[in-house]
């Protein structure tokens, strides 16, 4: 089974693509999406736009087994010219954390229409937010479904919204939903498995999202969150240990597993076809 991680994020120092896969290989993943620096409005780097991109593709280097998805803050003046920018030096897709607006910001959903006209997918951060400031009020699944007027976009709300799993499952539902309700609509949503659930909430957390009845099995991906510099091996095969065995419980089928720890990724990544399926209907919901 190829097993991929969803969610890795560039650390500074030296870019080192050969060691990052071998410490990746050490928990049996073959690649996945890293993430670039963040931009200044999220602090912690002082790097220019040009310098986070060549940093990012110096960390994914050319194998194809890493993905390159850069750090956006739509709000930014320049950020439908970082958009096309980006795409033309190869990005694999774009990541955005909202914790200074609203998903449905003006702004936000200009960048995010640029962003799937250029056929990219966006991972987005959604759940609590350990940045040290207010921002919760921005990472609520519920703000999300602004995104479904921007047409064609594909996205991924990541750490599965924890502590707001509940109301990330009635969002999944009601982006199902709204493909039986508007014929033609393209957007799509995937969720990230990302740890954010600390270990005592993550069985209830995959039950509710993987046994609650909508279609899930192909838009769910798995992620760690660990760092390009120092990724974890034993502290990943200790989650992923941790996920494999609440699923064999919830009767999880060994093909949908094998959905969620790569193939899921791949489809997300390329903008694979939609398989086919049925939104909930209202008595579901």
């Amino acid at each position: 089974m190829k097993i991929l991680d969803g969610h890795i994020h560039v650390s500074e120092g030296t870019p080192d693509t050969t060691t990052l896969l071998a410490a990746m290989g050490g928990a049996g993943i073959s690649g996945g999406i890293v993430i670039s620096l963040p931009p200044a409005s999220f602090g912690g780097t002082r790097r220019t736009e040009a310098e986070r991109l060549d940093n990012l593709l110096a960390w994914t280097g050319p194998a194809g087994a890493l993905y390159p998805f850069y750090w956006i803050d739509p709000t930014e003046r320049d950020a439908l010219r970082q958009v096309d920018r980006a795409v033309e030096r190869g990005v694999a897709g774009f990541k955005v954390i909202c914790d200074h607006f609203f998903p449905g910001d003006r702004r936000a959903l200009r960048v995010f229409g640029r962003i799937a006209e250029r056929r990219k997918p966006m991972l987005s951060h959604s759940g609590i937010l350990w940045d040290g400031k207010p921002s919760a009020q921005y990472n609520r699944p519920g703000n999300f479904e602004a995104l479904l007027d921007v047409e064609g976009l594909v996205f991924s709300l990541a750490h599965i919204s924890w502590p707001w799993c509940d109301e990330l499952v009635a969002v999944y539902g009601k982006f199902l939903n709204a493909m039986e309700r508007r014929p033609g609509l393209t957007t799509e949503m995937f969720v990230d498995l990302t740890p954010g659930t600390p270990p005592i909430y993550r069985r209830e957390a995959l039950t509710r999202l993987l046994t609650v009845g909508y279609d899930v099995e192909d838009n769910v991906v798995f992620g760690t969150d660990c760092e390009s510099g120092t990724y974890n091996a034993p502290w990943v095969r200790e989650w992923m240990e941790r996920d494999d065995a609440i699923m064999d419980d919830l009767g999880i089928p060994e093909g949908a597993k094998e959905k969620i720890r790569g193939g899921n990724l791949e489809r997300f990544v390329r903008l694979g076809p939609r398989p086919r399926r049925k939104g909930p209907r209202p008595a579901d919901t």
